[in-house]
């Protein structure tokens, strides 16, 4: 790891250890996660202003109204994807800092990752080549069209809101292969919910509530 990734004071390998910690006690148990999270450097992904902010259990502005989620959000996800086996090829929409992603590229195969704003992109791919993650590829286009000449896939993350859940992905599933995502319910409230695609059907889980950015079409 180079020596601004292991970080000092408030971005130390110590202030890591301590966010894992707490990640526990909120109930995040798988240990690949858990690892994943302990060695990657939240702190290289959001503002340098804010370097010192990044091991809290909190979202950040990333720029262009984007954050990145906090390190529980992160996790749940993850786990959440894992939690039933784990996928080779998985799907993220939304790439954002890329932090969400780098979790990703250490515990799956292969992740693809879909970003509408090209400057979070661009970004995202430098801190990718700085840590050494060579089974990202990356995909500046409309996330809420998923990336069907890649499916089908075990498994697709969404970084970001839809008003319900998008047919569009849920047909980019392997059979098998699960969604984890925040909607909004008939409340307008989010909900993080996991829809896992069978030989006859979408089965769908409520995992908990969820407080994301909105999921927006186009490209910039």
């Amino acid at each position: 790891m180079r020596p601004e990734h292991q970080g000092i004071g408030m971005t130390s390998q110590r202030t890591r250890e301590r966010l894992v910690q707490r990640l526990r006690k909120k109930g995040i148990r798988h240990q690949g996660v858990l690892e994943a999270l302990r060695n990657t450097p939240r702190h290289i992904f959001v503002d340098e202003a804010l370097a010192s902010r990044a091991y809290e259990e909190t979202a950040l502005p990333i720029g262009h109204g984007q954050t990145i989620s906090q390190p529980y959000t992160v996790a749940r996800m993850t786990e959440a994807l894992l939690e039933v086996g784990r996928p080779e090829m998985v799907l993220e929409i939304g790439t954002g800092s890329g932090y969400q992603c780098a979790i990703l590229a250490q515990l799956v195969r292969r992740v693809h990752s879909v970003e509408r704003i090209s400057a979070l992109l661009d970004q995202a791919r430098i801190r990718f080549r700085e840590l050494g993650l060579r089974n990202i590829r990356l995909k500046h286009s409309d996330g809420g069209i998923g990336l069907p000449e890649y499916a089908p896939f075990d498994g697709i993350i969404v970084t970001a809101a839809p008003a319900g859940l998008p047919q569009t992905l849920l047909q980019q599933l392997a059979i098998g292969g699960r969604l984890v995502i925040p909607i909004q319910n008939n409340k307008g409230r989010q909900v993080m919910v996991r829809v896992t695609r069978t030989s006859d059907g979408f089965q769908q889980e409520y995992l908990e509530s969820a407080n994301f950015v909105p999921l927006i079409g186009g490209m910039i």
